[in-house]
């Protein structure tokens, strides 16, 4: 079998002194979906870069199939050569390519073709770069956050494009849900180095814990040995010399080892710094209403907000959550209704589009208020080295411009900042946006412990799953509906999600009967379907046990299929260890495919 479509083996790279990448791999096959993961800073955008051949490294081989095409989305495109979005979409069309896709794409994304780059917004642009890299339909796509400052039914629309393409994928993202629904292998960026685990990232979180125990345990294993070393070296026997030089040597080695070893990152130490308690009723709203001109943003809405609520605002963009959430908290005032704050509050705003930052302030006087070297925590201080700290940031970093920091260390900045002031309100702004996935998880449970009331607008279901005790959700035309628990539940509840808005569906048949008019009185009682012969019946309760088989024979190929030298070592057992797992994924997705029919047939 052919080779790899492209090949990163053993690469170096380092950035002012410091290692970034010590031994890095990347492997992309034909049909390969591969999220790439790893915690901020630890070079996944920088690996992407050299798979698409836009920055060298500093020792590695870069192996890409003469003859195959490759397009890169990168975090902040550049358009400010081009007249046009279309001008910059079409120049990423080669002579095979079709013509009208780019403006098929435009349109998609919300975006006519005609926009001048100079007047687009940050979200704007990254729209029109992302059309740019579908547009040809490549051999591989390298997205690195293809889903950042895309709303609900454009992140779920460019799923369902992307599981439409034969295109083999990496993919580098915070949305846990757009990676599990589209990657099939993940590799992890850990301390220089990269792991290849052949499934998607709902299996990785367990293996990453798996592999840092085993670590641990190893480094325990390391520390017991040189201790017994050094009682030999004191008060073990000394009559053959030879051999104890050898062991001098050895356990220099083992002290080496241990010095040497790079442990895991640490974690972010997120606590928010709680005011006291607020009333019981923290919100409560009325009849809102809210109009622009003839477009009703808002239409008699009403709800009621308790202290302790989590409540999640979605919506397509240009739906008015922001209008919705400005009213809420008494910003802005409606045209119609009434709104009614609780006692004693103490607000906090996380503005996760970090306009708040000047780029020219250091971390330090960000997080200080530019006032000595301290950080004022309510009615505590704590040293801004210390602060930093427990942020992930190292001391040198304290006179560093904001500016230059990653996209998920101002992210932190900002935490760090928003979390510092007391509060027992939060309104949190795209909170997710550039958050690895660990500080997430922190985010998560900082949230779950926060005896305060979180109002949250956020495109990331799986947050909203975690997080949100009721979502309220833009049902078009200013109307409102507020749901109980997370994304997931209110998509049971609704019967369909945000995308499903997007475009008017034509009204049902009289004649026929509605699917998502459950009871209602049109429905008609569903036709009895025919029962399972005898064949069908025993496939229903004999395939689970062959896919199980398959998996467990693909589990076992893939195994072997790890190491990342296996193509170099033997490029026969690679082809044949592919092909065989290529014909066995093939039989158990066409068995997944017969059983699911048969459910079907069965249920109904």
């Amino acid at each position: 079998m052919a080779p790899p479509l492209l090949h990163l083996r053993d690469i170096h790279l380092t950035f002012g002194g410091t290692p970034l990448l010590t031994g890095a791999e990347l492997a992309v096959g034909e049909g390969d979906r591969l999220c790439l993961v790893g915690r901020n800073g630890s070079g996944k955008s920088t690996l992407l870069k050299i798979a698409a051949g836009m920055v060298e490294a500093d020792h590695g081989e870069r192996f890409f199939q003469p003859g195959r095409t490759l397009r890169y989305l990168p975090q902040e495109p550049d358009l400010s050569p081009y007249a046009t979005t279309l001008d910059y979409v079409n120049e990423g069309l080669t002579a095979g390519d079709d013509p009208y896709r780019g403006q098929y794409l435009l349109d998609v994304l919300g975006l006519t073709g005609q926009e001048a780059p100079a007047t687009l917004s940050g979200g704007e642009a990254r729209r029109a770069a992302l059309a740019r890299t579908l547009a040809p339909e490549p051999d591989i796509l390298l997205l690195d956050e293809p889903t950042n400052h895309l709303d609900l039914p454009a992140i779920e629309w460019l799923e369902d494009e992307l599981k439409s393409l034969k295109s083999a994928m990496v993919l580098i993202s915070h949305d846990r849900r757009f990676l599990e629904n589209l990657s099939r292998a993940t590799v992890w960026i850990d301390r220089g180095t990269s792991r290849r685990l052949e499934k998607g990232f709902a299996h990785f979180e367990p293996w990453r814990d798996t592999v840092f125990e085993q670590e641990e345990l190893d480094q325990h294993k390391l520390e017991q040995k040189i201790k017994r070393e050094e009682h030999w070296m004191t008060y073990g026997v000394t009559a053959r010399r030879k051999r104890n030089m050898r062991r001098v040597r050895e356990l220099a080695d083992l002290r080496r080892q241990k010095r040497d070893h790079r442990g895991p990152q640490g974690t972010a130490k997120l606590a928010a710094r709680e005011a006291d308690a607020s009333g019981k009723l923290v919100i409560e709203a009325k009849g809102l209403a809210k109009s622009f001109g003839a477009r009703a943003i808002v239409k008699d809405f009403s709800t009621r907000i308790q202290r302790g609520d989590r409540i999640g605002l979605v919506g397509p963009n240009g739906a008015g959550k922001t209008t919705l959430l400005k009213m809420l908290i008494g910003e802005l005032l409606p045209d119609a209704g009434s709104v009614r704050l609780g006692a004693n509050l103490d607000m906090v705003t996380l503005d996760q589009k970090r306009e708040h930052l000047n780029p020219d302030d250091t971390l330090a006087s960000v997080l200080t208020g530019g006032r000595g070297d301290t950080v004022v925590l309510g009615s505590e201080t704590k040293h801004v080295m210390s602060y930093m700290k427990d942020f992930l940031f190292s001391p040198e970093q304290a006179r560093t411009p904001v500016g230059v920091l990653s996209g998920g260390e101002r992210a932190r900045v900002m935490l760090a900042r928003a979390l510092a002031k007391p509060s027992n309100l939060m309104v949190l702004d795209e909170p997710t946006n550039d958050l690895d996935l660990e500080t997430l998880d922190l985010l998560q449970e900082l949230l779950a412990d926060y005896a305060g009331t979180a109002l949250i607008v956020s495109h990331d279901r799986d947050f909203l799953d975690r997080v949100a005790t009721s979502v309220i959700v833009s049902e078009e035309n200013g109307r409102w509906q507020e749901y109980a628990g997370g994304y997931t539940d209110m998509l049971a509840q609704r019967g369909e999600g945000v995308a499903a808005r997007k475009a008017d569906k034509p009204a049902p048949k009289k004649d026929k009967s509605d699917a998502n008019d459950i009871g209602g009185v049109n429905a008609k009682p569903a036709a009895k379907k025919p029962a399972l012969t005898f064949t069908q019946q025993h496939l229903l309760k004999t395939l689970p046990d062959t896919i199980e088989k398959l998996e467990a024979r693909l589990e076992k190929l893939q195994a072997e299929m790890a190491d990342p030298a296996l193509y170099t070592k033997d490029p026969a057992k690679f082809a044949e260890l592919t092909a065989k797992i290529t014909e066995l994924s093939a039989e158990k997705d066409a068995a997944e495919e017969e059983w699911l029919e048969l459910e079907m047939l069965n249920e109904g």
